[in-house]
């Protein structure tokens, strides 16, 4: 049986200032693509049909394993997800992670993973390996007049910052380059977002970027995993729409990885689950820690996600009887709690005036793969349901684990 224990504790959690009130989608097949390369080739190339299979690399690692296990697990899973063709020698990589609180993991990336990452990425050879993110409002207030809050700090206080450079990487704070350092894209997929998203510059430093994110309950958008990680990309402006403008909200999620850039550099994903985030969340509350965790990779972001959720879905139906619907431990079975938690983060990354015109934001349950909004519309972009194979990446996985899960997939086909 799963075990786990509350989260507790940090300085302005999205529970402390709300308790009531309250991570590129390369598979996207896209009907029209404006930069870059010819729309129809593009379609050909990246579409896939209903069911097509798509590939999920999985490793397994016993509860209580020590760090060298996870980070086996790490390098057994990126290696059989991707043969790293695309790295050549003296390239730079981003690696993303998932920093939006100064809490530890899973309320952040697991920065035992993040050390191995970072060091299979220079033993393949990348010349410069950045470790970036901006962390959420209630933490980081950025303005083109005002910062307050660091990213960086945080990483400090969660383990990231340490585990990136004691792997031999920098740390960077979009944050920190200022307002102006972001530029402008427009998501390819049309409908839900007004204009352009604003990205960070060092985008277009880099080669490459690798996107490691983890497997958590959201008390706004039901689920944190690889498509809403691409919030942490964006300047605090295109934020504000994202939250105000709540009624296409889980269709902005997967609209946004669909920006030129993150098209074109995301390579894979990767997402240490050894721990989840069961309840509440993003920030705090109830970790599972199953007897078998899962670290898990995929070039398919949404492959990669279907089974992100899976897991999710089952560290849920093992919860202690006494977490599953308390309204501190698990606000999204409240509407009402749902959309005023949205009216204050709008607040703090607008004002009062934006806070009174946020569109109301549709709770939804989180059973099924197909209960995910952002799912369902990544799903219409690609233009099917991806059929996901998952694959032993060295001998770990459990087999009754993987038919269990390998069932819960195959109920989105």
């Amino acid at each position: 049986m799963p075990h786990g224990e509350p989260m507790n504790g940090c300085r302005l959690s999205r529970r402390r200032f709300g308790v009531l009130a309250a991570g590129s989608l390369a598979s996207l097949a896209l009907p029209r693509f404006t930069h870059a390369a010819p729309a129809e080739p593009l379609a050909r190339a990246l579409s896939y049909a209903d069911g097509e299979a798509r590939g999920v690399a999985v490793a397994a690692v016993p509860r209580g394993a020590d760090a060298e296990a996870t980070a086996r697990a790490v390098r057994a899973a990126a290696q059989a997800a991707s043969d790293f063709a695309w790295l050549s020698r003296g390239d730079t990589v981003l690696v993303k992670p998932v920093c939006n609180s100064p809490n530890v993991y899973p309320s952040t990336t697991d920065p035992v993973a993040l050390r191995a990452m970072v060091g299979l990425l220079r033993d393949k050879g990348a010349g410069r390996v950045i470790v970036a993110d901006m962390s959420g409002v209630q933490f980081v207030r950025f303005s083109k007049d005002r910062l307050d809050g660091s990213t960086r700090a945080l990483m400090r206080e969660n383990g990231l910052a340490r585990a990136a450079e004691d792997a031999g990487a920098e740390v960077r704070a979009f944050e920190e380059a200022g307002w102006d350092a972001f530029f402008p894209e427009e998501p390819t997929a049309q409908g839900s977002w007004s204009g352009s998203i604003w990205l960070p510059a060092v985008l277009n430093e880099v080669d490459h970027v690798v996107l490691m994110p983890r497997t958590s309950r959201h008390m706004l958008a039901g689920s944190t995993l690889a498509l809403k990680a691409a919030v942490g990309w964006w300047r605090h402006d295109s934020r504000l729409e994202y939250h105000r403008d709540a009624a296409t909200f889980h269709e902005k999620t997967a609209d946004a990885n669909t920006v030129p850039t993150l098209f074109a550099k995301q390579r894979l994903v990767l997402t240490s689950a050894t721990k989840v985030l069961s309840t509440f969340g993003p920030d705090d509350g109830f970790v599972s820690e199953p007897d078998t965790g899962l670290v898990f990779a995929s070039p398919d972001p949404l492959a990669h996600d279907m089974l992100s959720l899976a897991w999710l879905i089952e560290s849920r139906r093992a919860l202690p009887a006494s977490r599953r619907s308390g309204p501190i431990d698990d606000p999204n079975t409240s509407s009402l709690a749902v959309n005023f938690g949205n009216r204050i983060v709008t607040h703090l990354l607008g004002g009062i005036g934006q806070a009174l015109r946020t569109q109301h934001l549709t709770r939804h349950e989180l059973d099924t793969l197909w209960d995910d909004r952002v799912l369902r519309r990544a799903f219409e972009l690609a233009g099917g349901v991806p059929r996901v194979e998952l694959t032993a990446a060295d001998g770990s996985f459990p087999a009754q684990l993987r038919a269990k899960l390998a069932a819960e997939l195959a109920l989105a086909g």
